[in-house]
């Protein structure tokens, strides 16, 4: 068994996941991290020179069996796991009024399912361990904009952080809804540019989850909204 914490992270390839598995391994954790796509998570650990300390799983955060296999295999080759960072989600960047439904399935899959679905994996590893579920939000999950489907999607998960934390607390296992603003990664590449205005960076976002992570045994940091200053709403 690992003498250092491990982390599961879903959607670890890139942007926000990416930032936290990179703040994790320096802080001396020992990281997985799933993703949909091979070619990005070899990258990825490329990137960082492959450490010993961190695993990569191809997988669909919004099927079960391919999240299962990520716990199972991150228990097997780390012997616990502490924390769970749901990641995973995009948007389709459309409203329920004008936009293709073709696309929102897999949004509402990968976005709402996909949480709930780690946490179902991995809380009985979580029990013995006393950890911590992060779920990754979005302000869009606190504000309405008109028509956003994604919004809704995120308005699921804000949630799911407090029933999820209603049910796991008695256990000693923590949750932390995280709920950005603009944020510059590769979640706006399918709506064709960047938004206007300051955005936050996928590591200060990252900074908010490892210092929620780090916390001591006993405090439980429940929701943390981080938007960039000018961002009105």
């Amino acid at each position: 068994m690992s003498d250092a914490p491990v982390a599961l992270i879903t959607g670890g390839g890139s942007g926000i996941g990416a930032a936290v598995a990179r703040q994790l391994l320096d802080a001396g954790h020992k990281v997985a991290v799933t993703g949909r796509g091979e070619p990005r998570l070899r990258a990825f650990a490329e990137e960082l020179g492959n450490p010993e300390g961190l695993l990569t799983f191809v997988g669909n955060a919004g099927e079960y069996a391919d999240v299962q296999a990520a716990v199972d295999g991150t228990l097997k080759e780390f012997g616990r796991l502490d924390t769970v960072v749901a990641n995973a989600g995009f948007a389709t960047h459309d409203t329920v009024a004008a936009g293709d439904p073709a696309g929102w399935s897999e949004m509402v899959l990968t976005n709402v399912l996909g949480p709930a679905l780690l946490i179902r994996a991995s809380i009985d590893a979580l029990k013995e361990t006393r950890g911590r579920i992060v779920l990754i939000g979005s302000v869009a999950g606190f504000v309405h904009g008109p028509g956003n489907i994604y919004g809704a999607t995120k308005w699921a998960v804000t949630g799911l952080a407090e029933n999820a934390r209603r049910e796991v607390t008695e256990f000693g296992v923590g949750v932390t809804l995280v709920a950005p603003g603009r944020v510059e990664t590769p979640f706006w590449d399918s709506y064709g540019s960047l938004p206007p205005g300051h955005l936050l960076t996928a590591d200060q976002i990252a900074d908010s989850v490892v210092w929620a992570v780090r916390q001591p045994e006993g405090v439980d940091i429940n929701t943390v909204v981080v938007r960039p200053v000018g961002q009105p709403v």
